[in-house]
């Protein structure tokens, strides 16, 4: 196995290619980049700016869903697409859902209450990385913050107020959908659970998994965070961390 991952740690859409990574017992070195300067490396790269993007051999792989149909094909076992074409069909139609749709929209609102403190964001992303180059970042993140604003759609409370509204959304969806079986799609883990469990992530942050942001938090995130705190949702959030999400593992 030759595999490489770049990544931005406790980001939701790298969450779901690490965990993919990790459920089908996976390991490779993961990169820890800095928002603002990726873009230049990763634009060489994928002729994209978007994380996480994953090597295998010689080629670089953009976009977490095709990321992990790439794992699907060349490492099917353990399987996270549904043997049955139907439910294959309904649990890549929700991962698309996520991936378009509610992943984005989030992020606004979890990155909105990051950005503002900079010495916060430097720890978090630039976790590996010597204390001079976090100081350094903080001290020039303003200079970065505008690119990832508008990079990420936060554009005013508005953007900010609608990922609110699609955290509640997918927080509703994984309540009423998992009632039954207690998965998204049939009786068993899939795809649609994974997408769905790591955008959400964003605001359980799992204890003892690659999502649980260090301490201590601004203080903007952890009412955000709370706000979610007893929601039937997140329960099955946390459940599906604590019976289907591998072990952390460190990044570099």
């Amino acid at each position: 196995m030759d595999l490489e991952l770049l990544q931005f740690p406790y980001s939701t859409f790298n969450e779901k290619v690490r965990w993919a990574l990790d459920f089908k017992g996976l390991h490779c070195p993961r990169r820890n980049l800095l928002p603002g300067p990726h873009i230049a490396r990763l634009k060489r790269l994928t002729g994209e700016t978007t994380t996480p993007v994953l090597r295998i051999g010689d080629t670089w792989i953009n976009d977490s869903a095709r990321i992990i149909a790439e794992l699907e094909r060349r490492y099917p076992e353990p399987t996270l697409y549904p043997d049955n074409p139907d439910e294959r069909a309904e649990a890549l139609r929700i991962q698309t859902w996520i991936d378009t749709d509610i992943g984005p929209r989030t992020r606004r609102s979890i990155l909105h209450r990051i950005i503002a403190d900079a010495r916060y964001t430097a720890e978090l992303f630039g976790e590996g990385r010597a204390p001079l180059t976090r100081r350094f970042y903080a001290a020039t993140f303003p200079l970065a913050r505008g690119l990832i604003r508008r990079g990420n759609g936060i554009t005013g409370p508005e953007s900010v107020a609608d990922g609110d509204e699609a955290m509640a959304v997918a927080l509703d969806f994984a309540a009423t959908r998992t009632a039954a079986t207690g998965f998204c799609v049939g009786s068993a883990f899939s795809v649609a659970d994974l997408a769905l469990a790591s955008i959400l992530a964003g605001g359980a942050n799992p204890p003892g998994s690659t999502m649980d942001r260090p301490r201590p938090r601004p203080a903007a995130l952890e009412q955000w965070t709370a706000r979610w705190d007893a929601h039937p949702g997140m329960a099955w959030v946390l459940r599906m961390y604590g019976e289907f999400r591998p072990p952390r593992r460190r990044s570099r």
